[in-house]
This record gives structure tokens, C-alpha cells and sequence, in this order.
């Protein structure tokens, strides 16, 4: 528009000049067009006097236009893209003589028809682990793409790829492509990123039209030296703290070692903590030197350099650090000179077993059978050294294609065929002389998944020595589960008081007695009875003594035998009961005091309600309850008392329980 505003008053200006003269052409001079819009009819008509022919100018708009009589004709489609504006240079001639010139402007109109597009497709980007956040790690002039659609406004998107991976990264604006790092990265947990970049033209998805591109971001996390070297075996609780091992030895008197040490948890071992980088460790020792050892500084062996003449514990501090010199790390090694006795080396095995894969070459570690993953490890132990003896030494003595190296088994051969090797080791004490063998069982397999349980069995070994154990503690939690179970439904049907007969006590009603210092057996704790004053609401059943509080559940106690008193529903007062059915005959049921005369039922308590307690059923002769029945009267205890003084042993018919 700011071109046609400038030339539009220079063109009526040369018209109007011109039509002041004489008759000369004329044409609409302005329009305006949709881009890819086709133009079937005439785009102008051009009024031309008569004696005057009207042609394109060698000005106008290459192949744009064309002339057919006194009408313009639009020869293309409209790209705005291509040009915004088309020019149409008319001349109208009389005979060879240029009359008059006109512009014809054609302005294009833009419309969404492009989408936009990304400068790549697949965009690496590398990325240090310790970069800070709220960075920009890429820039918006890397990511933005490009709209041939020049009034378009874009709009990206970031999807995650890698799952979880939006917690860490996010773009600055919904209209600026930055990519900015939200959380500290870490290298273990992630080291590739994968993210999806999405740009749209409409900010509405469902937008008519609206046109998408996607490209790709692949983030490569790079370890940063932010840790220490790491001492092994280490315990830690993330990827950035190490519990440093520390290590023991132990030495014979009197004698120089010419090998390294032996040392526990392992030999002296560390590395790089960031293992991303893994930087050569260097060692050297620190600390208590004294000139009696001597460290490798490339592989940490600790070796003796003289003999101790007396028991002695010596405490290295040694020093793992970086070879670029960046960081290091310290631990302490404590080695303790012995006496040594002079006994003899034993294998606590007399056959160990591992196995290899086939096509192994020289060098490989033997794995143990019954650790798969671990390496075969044979050592001797000395009575004099009961943890370890750096003074033995081990070889294979009649295999060539395996050989010992320290406590373990490598190949010495190229192993190409499957099959089952045995060979004997040799342990030598350098210091006594003493000896002692033991045979290895090597089989050597085709596949890579663990090996049989045994070399001579036949069967696939398909789970570990621990997965069993595992499995036979499941199994026996269940069978005392299942014990458990059954005691307590024969505690339940069995233990309480069985029906029972003896003498006259069958035509009388029974009495039930229970006692609220005993739980339910659906209660119970195997805690002891609670104490409380003598007056309970109601009595004790018949039950063993409570049993001292133990550190464990007690076995329940076996059914007992069918007693006098069975049990049946309680009488109306747990206080009282009524003898011989009569509504007349109620005497007292508990007592502190045995009283075993007849006449009465009673429950004698001890001083203590959590004493033992006994129950007494006393059968009242026949006279007696008939006499009660007659008077209607009730019996004190001072009677019952007195007529019972002289014998403290209940009536032939009566029955103690």
C-alpha cells in the first residue's frame, strides 16, 4: 500500500495533463488480489480512442499480463510469496507514435496457505551436567522456525519424548523457542533427552487453515568432575556420596612377603566417581609410613619392603587421586604382624565349581556356579590367620588351560568346544612350606544364562542357593502359620469344661463358672491374667494356673478331662445359686474360705482373685434339701459352718474340681 500511495498521484497527474490536450487512453490503474487466486475473466478494461492501439510496456511484470483488444488479462496465479505486487505497463500508440502510458498495479494479498518450517530436522545438542539452572541452553535463533506467510505469528510446543524429561527442561515463551533447564541434571539418571519440538501458524488447533512442523531435540547430558575418587567397595545413598571401604591385613613375623598383600573387604581399589569421565586413579600413601611397605602407584598393590621383627598393627592412610590432579579421595589401611605357628593351609571345600562360556579366550574369569554373576574365588585358610594370609600363594597344577590368578580361576587357552574340566589347585604357604590341594570343576558352556546347579547333573540350574533358602523360609512361616492355626481350633473345641458325671451330681443343675481374668480364645494375648479385688461378676471356669509371663507364646495346654461342672447356661445371679430347683434354697456361691461340708455349691477363692483358684462342688444329702425345701428358710454360712466343723473332707458323694 505505501507504493500505490506514491505513485497513484504521479498517474493522475500524467492523465489529467495529457487529457487537456487531445483524447488519449485511459484504465482503472489500482486492484487489489487474493494470492493463488485465478483470474478467468478480464482484470481491467481499457478505454482506447479511436485511431490508437494499446500494448504491454517493456516495464511491466514479466509474463504477468496479457492484452486481448481493449481488455487486460492477469497471465498467473498470485503468489504473494513471489511477488506482492504486479506492474502493468500500457502504451497506447497512433501509427509508431507513443501516445499515452498508463500503470496498471496489482497489489497481492497474503493469506495462511505455507506452513511454517524448522532449519533442521534433527537438532544434537550437548548439554554439561553441571549447568546451572535457568540457563538457556539453546537460544531462540537456533530453534525458531520460518513462515514464508510474513503476518503469521508462531506458536511452539515442547513434548517429552523421554518420559519425565519436561520436569527438567521447558521453552522461555510460547513465543520464544528458548530452551531453558528447570532442574540440576544428573548424569546417571539422565544422559539422553529426547524432546519434540511442534509449531503451529494459529494459536487455536481447529483454526481454518492452520498449518504444523515438528523437528527433533536430542539432549546428550555430559559428566561433570563433581566427584571424588570412590574407594571399593563403597556404600552410598545417591550418585554423589560414597562411603569410602577401609581396609585389614595381617602379616607372619619375621618374614618379607613377596607378594602384595591379601586384604579385606578387597585389594586397594578405587575410581573415578564420576564415571562418565573416569579419570586414571594414582596412589600413594599418606601417612604411617615407616619404610616397611610399599604402594604401586598405578594399581594400589600394597607389598612388604622388609620383615617385622615384632607383633605390630600398622595404619596406612593412602591417598587415591585423579590423575589429571583435579580431586582425590583417602582411606585407611590397617595391617596387623602376627606369630605365625607354622600350621598347615586347608581348603574349607574339597571341590569348588564354576563355569565359562565356550569360545572364551585366555584371560577370561571362571564364574562361580552358585553365584553366577560372581567370579569362581578359591582361597586356603591358615588356623594362625583366620580372615586371610597374604604369605599363600596358588596354581593349577595339572590343567593348562586354566591358571590362577590370586584367589581366582582364569582361562590360559581358547576354549572351543562344550565339556567339563577338572583341575587341581595348590596352595603354598611361602612362609611354613605347608600345602594343601583342592579340585576345580570347570564346565564350559554354549550359552550365556546362568549355569546347572551341578556340573554332572543334567538339569538347568534354575534358582540360586539364596532363592532356595528364600523359598524355605516362605515355606516354614507358612507351616507355623498353619500350627498356629490348628491349636487354636483345638483350644477352642476342647478347652473348655466337658459334661461330666459322678454320683448323685447328675440329677442336680449344673453350674457355670467363668472368670473375666480369662480372655476369650479369640482374645487372646498370652498376656498375664490382670489383677483386680476378689468380687468378679462372674466365677472362673476350671483352668490350669496362669503360667509365668515367657518370652514366647506357651504351647496350649491339652484338653482336659470331662468335669463335674459342665457348662451350661449361668443361673440368675452370678452371686447365687438354687439348690435342688427349690425358689427357697439360695445359699452364697463364693467364699474366701474352703468349706467342703455338704449342702451347698461354692467357689472358694485365695486372698488374691489372681491366686489360684479352686471350686468346690459339694452334693447336698437328700434330708438336707429336703429340710431347706420345708422351712423355705435360707441356710446361713455359721450353720453350714457348724455342721460341717468336724470333717475336712467332703461326703463320699461329693465330688472337687
Amino acid at each position: 500500500m505505501g507504493a500505490w500511495a506514491l505513485l497513484l498521484p504521479l498517474l493522475m497527474a500524467t492523465a489529467q495533463a495529457q487529457v487537456s490536450n487531445f483524447p488519449v487512453c485511459s484504465v482503472n490503474n489500482f486492484f487489489e488480489v487474493q494470492e493463488n487466486t485465478n483470474q478467468s475473466g478480464p482484470l481491467a478494461d481499457i478505454y482506447v480512442p479511436k485511431g490508437q492501439q494499446v500494448t504491454l510496456g517493456p516495464s511491466s511484470t514479466p509474463y504477468a499480463f496479457w492484452i486481448q483488444g481493449t481488455q487486460l488479462f492477469l497471465n498467473v496465479t498470485p503468489d504473494y510469496e513471489e511477488n506482492t505486487m504486479l506492474q502493468a505497463h500500457l502504451e497506447c500508440r497512433s501509427g509508431d507514435t507513443v501516445v499515452t502510458q498508463l500503470r496498471v498495479l496489482v497489489f497481492v494479498l497474503d493469506i495462511n496457505d505455507n506452513a511454517p518450517e524448522f532449519p533442521f530436522k534433527i537438532k544434537v545438542k550437548k548439554i554439561p551436567e553441571d549447568t546451572k539452572v535457568n540457563t538457556t541452553v539453546i537460544p531462540e535463533t537456533e530453534l525458531e522456525a520460518r513462515d514464508l506467510d510474513k503476518d503469521d505469528i508462531l506458536f511452539y510446543t515442547l513434548q517429552e519424548v523421554t518420559p519425565g524429561a519436561s520436569n527438567f527442561f521447558s521453552l522461555v515463551g510460547t513465543n520464544l523457542p528458548a530452551l531453558r533447564l528447570d532442574q540440576p541434571l544428573d548424569f546417571y539418571s539422565w544422559q539422553n533427552i529426547t524432546f519434540r519440538l511442534l509449531v503451529r501458524d494459529t494459536q487455536e488447533e481447529n483454526a481454518e487453515p492452520s498449518h504444523t512442523a515438528t523437528a527433533t531435540l536430542e539432549l546428550k547430558v555430559q559428566p561433570a568432575d563433581l566427584r571424588p575418587p570412590w574407594f571399593l567397595p563403597c556404600g552410598y545413598s545417591d550418585p554423589y556420596i560414597c562411603i569410602n571401604a577401609e581396609y585389614h591385613g595381617a602379616v607372619p613375623l619375621g618374614h618379607k612377603l613377596p607378594a602384595p598383600l591379601v586384604l579385606h573387604p578387597g585389594p586397594i581399589h578405587a575410581v573415578d566417581g564420576d564415571q562418565g569421565i573416569n579419570q586414571r586413579i594414582l596412589y600413594s600413601i599418606m601417612q604411617g609410613q615407616d619404610g616397611t611397605f610399599a604402594i604401586d602407584a598405578d594399581s594400589g598393590n600394597l607389598t612388604m619392603t622388609r620383615s617385622v621383627p615384632s607383633p605390630k598393627t600398622f595404619t596406612l592412610l593412602v591417598k587415591g587421586e585423579q590423575a589429571d590432579r583435579a580431586r582425590y579421595s583417602v582411606t585407611w589401611v590397617r595391617i596387623e604382624a602376627r606369630n605365625a605357628t607354622g600350621s598347615l593351609p586347608y581348603f574349607p571345600k574339597s571341590r569348588y565349581q564354576g563355569w565359562v562360556a565356550r569360545g572364551s579366550g585366555a584371560g577370561v574369569e571362571v564364574k562361580d556356579t552358585t553365584a553366577p554373576s560372581l567370579p569362581l574365588r578359591i582361597w586356603a585358610q591358615d588356623p594362625d590367620f583366620p580372615d586371610l594370609n597374604s604369605a599363600i600363594t596358588y596354581r593349577i597344577t595339572n590343567n593348562t588351560n586354566f591358571r590362577m590368578d590370586g584367589e581366582t580361576v582364569l582361562t590360559a587357552a581358547l576354549l572351543a568346544d562344550e565339556g567339563v574340566f577338572y583341575a587341581e589347585v595348590e596352595a603354598s604357604n611361602t612362609v611354613t612350606a605347608g600345602t594343601a590341594t583342592t579340585v576345580v570343576e570347570i564346565q564350559v558352556l554354549e550359552w550365556e544364562e546362568p549355569p546347572p546347579t551341578g556340573i554332572s547333573q543334567a538339569e538347568d540350574r534354575r534358582f540360586s542357593v539364596v532363592d532356595m533358602a528364600a523359598l524355605g523360609g516362605v515355606l516354614g512361616a507358612l507351616l507355623l502359620l498353619a500350627l498356629i492355626a490348628l491349636l487354636i481350633l483345638i483350644h477352642k473345641h476342647y478347652g473348655q469344661p466337658l459334661k461330666c458325671c459322678s454320683g448323685k451330681a447328675l440329677d442336680r443343675q449344673p453350674l457355670r463358672f467363668d472368670n473375666q481374668a480369662f480372655v476369650a480364645p479369640q482374645e487372646d494375648n498370652w498376656a498375664p491374667a490382670p489383677r483386680s479385688s476378689p468380687g468378679p461378676t462372674r466365677a472362673a471356669a476350671p483352668e490350669p494356673p496362669e503360667p509365668p509371663e515367657p518370652p514366647e507364646p506357651p504351647e496350649p495346654a491339652p484338653p482336659e478331662p470331662p468335669s463335674a461342672a459342665a457348662a451350661r447356661p449361668a443361673p440368675e445371679s452370678p452371686e447365687v445359686a438354687r439348690d435342688g430347683g427349690g425358689p427357697a434354697a439360695v445359699r452364697s456361691i463364693l467364699t474366701k474360705e474352703r468349706r467342703p461340708e455338704g449342702g451347698y455349691k461354692a467357689v472358694w477363692f485365695g486372698e488374691d482373685i489372681g491366686a489360684e483358684a479352686d471350686v468346690v462342688v459339694l452334693n447336698t444329702p437328700a434330708s438336707d434339701a429336703a429340710r431347706a425345701a420345708d422351712s423355705g428358710s435360707e441356710v446361713s454360712s455359721d450353720e453350714d459352718a457348724d455342721a460341717g466343723a468336724d470333717d475336712d473332707a467332703p461326703d463320699a458323694g461329693s465330688t472337687y474340681v
